[in-house]
């Protein structure tokens, strides 16, 4: 039976694709070795650069983030090369997988899934490796699984104060676009992103923004490629080519998605993130439920993981709010699974859409029959009138 309205996809990525660039993406498909395309993939390769605010070449793949992760490790590492790694939740977990498949040598920070990476305990590993063997510190910026975000620009100053020539790479798949992110002034040497997230756009492109210095690492690393290899890219990249066939329709959309982020302003973007994660934030607690996240600033703008009453089933709530308000939320991954559930609050969102998403959660738990206090919305409705009260004054 046909269901009325929209269904509500707020899970933390993929995110819900606006109607521009889904009309962008319709376009016919073009011969991608023909003149008309290299206009197309010169606009996409120099204006992602935008979005990573970095001066330096930013590879695009048709693939996953999680290729995203593989292209980084192959084109800088070696066999056997050491690579420390913090424990920020599951997609950290899952990018140290990779590297040990790959014959790397990761070591991994523990964590408790309660917040970002923390620079002070990077810093004493780092002095700690006398001999500079670790080659590359990998850190998640925004932890999809976790709703926590690590202090990219204070883990480049730990890396600074021990010493320590290691490369520096950034998993921001679920960050770029939604959040302050800046590849160059950072000093990071490699970051990986993908399309699906802040970006607007379906699954289908991954992201690799290179330093010079990982360029300068890509010429002695010995981990075998073919595919990712940077080398190959770079050369057809030079006049907007491609050296397989790229994905041209997501290209399209990609070149959409860079001028809607530039017609709002990404500081805007930033703001409008903050803003809604602080509102989610103060629903979930007003719910007298608790927020995964347990780290003061380090909250994401992206997605709030909430943890559930002992003895509820997050996932029994989840099927019961999809089947009765046509909503989705994210489900608790690996540590945490069936014990959270995530409400997405990125890319192409507004006051009302979130509003709306809040409602259906809070509808949700009465359904349900988990515990909690009345009143999510309201406070999340006074969280947004506060802060674009302030908005307004400030102009």
């Amino acid at each position: 039976m046909r269901r009325a309205g929209r269904h509500f996809l707020q899970i933390p990525g993929p995110s819900a694709v606006p109607e521009r660039i889904l009309h962008a993406i319709s376009r016919q498909t073009i011969d991608h070795r023909g003149p008309e395309f290299a206009k197309v993939g010169q606009r996409a390769l120099s204006g992602i650069k935008t979005i990573f605010k970095t001066e330096q070449p930013v590879i695009i793949y048709p693939s996953s983030g999680t290729g995203g992760w593989e292209a980084a490790l192959v084109n800088t590492l070696s066999p056997g090369d050491r690579v420390l790694m913090f424990e920020t939740g599951h997609f950290a977990t899952l990018w140290k997988k990779i590297a040990d498949k790959l014959g790397l040598k990761p070591e991994f920070i523990e964590g408790d899934w309660r917040g970002g990476a923390d620079p002070d305990a990077i810093e004493a590993h780092l002095a700690a490796d006398k001999g500079h063997e670790i080659k590359a510190v990998c850190v998640v910026h925004n932890e999809t699984s976790t709703g926590s975000v690590s202090p990219i620009a204070a883990i480049r100053k730990a890396i600074d104060a021990a010493g320590h020539p290691a490369l520096f790479m950034v998993d921001t798949i679920s960050g770029l676009a939604s959040l302050d992110y800046r590849h160059d002034e950072w000093g990071v040497d490699v970051t990986v992103s993908g399309s699906q997230k802040g970006l607007m756009l379906p699954p289908g492109l991954s992201f690799n923004a290179i330093s010079e210095k990982a360029l300068a690492a890509h010429k002695s690393a010995t981990l075998q490629r073919s595919y990712w290899d940077w080398a190959e890219m770079l050369g057809p990249n030079k006049t907007g080519y491609f050296p397989y066939t790229p994905g041209t329709n997501l290209l399209y959309g990609l070149n959409e998605a860079i001028d809607m982020l530039h017609e709002e302003g990404l500081d805007n973007v930033f703001a409008r993130h903050a803003r809604h994660g602080k509102a989610a934030r103060a629903a979930v607690r007003a719910w007298g439920l608790e927020v995964l996240c347990a780290t003061q600033g380090q909250e994401s703008g992206v997605l709030t993981a909430v943890l559930m009453p002992e003895g509820h089933s997050a996932d029994q709530f989840r099927a019961t709010t999809l089947e009765h308000f046509d909503i989705s939320l994210g489900n608790g991954l690996s540590k945490v699974a069936d014990r959270v559930f995530r409400i997405g609050h990125l890319g192409d969102f507004n006051d009302l859409m979130l509003i709306a998403t809040l409602a259906g959660v809070e509808m949700g738990l009465t359904k349900a029959g988990v515990p909690h206090n009345a009143g999510g919305v309201a406070a999340a409705m006074e969280v947004l009138d506060t802060t674009q009260a302030m908005h307004i004054a400030a102009e």
